[in-house]
């Protein structure tokens, strides 16, 4: 497990419980336990919110092509003149 033996394990779990202490220990490890299950719902959120852009990407119509720019205010739109 990520090249740690069990004395690598104890000296990490002796310093946790010395910076944290024994009282305050539970409480940091289930609110840690809850930021992760809020990360992984946010993971899961996202990925499923590119699925669905993705599928939506699949079934849009072709590109059907540039507009036509409408004509600016004065002109007839026709030929581009101004109104007489």
């Amino acid at each position: 497990m990520f090249g740690l033996d069990a004395p690598e394990l104890i000296v990490i779990a002796v310093v946790v419980v010395l910076l944290f202490g024994a009282k305050r220990l539970p409480d940091a490890a289930r609110s840690m336990g809850r930021s992760m299950r809020i990360f992984r719902s946010e993971v899961r959120g996202m990925s499923e919110d590119e699925k669905a852009a993705k599928a939506k990407e699949l079934n849009a119509p072709a590109d059907p092509g540039p507009s036509t720019p409408s004509p600016m205010p004065g002109e007839t739109g026709i030929t581009g003149e101004t109104p007489r």
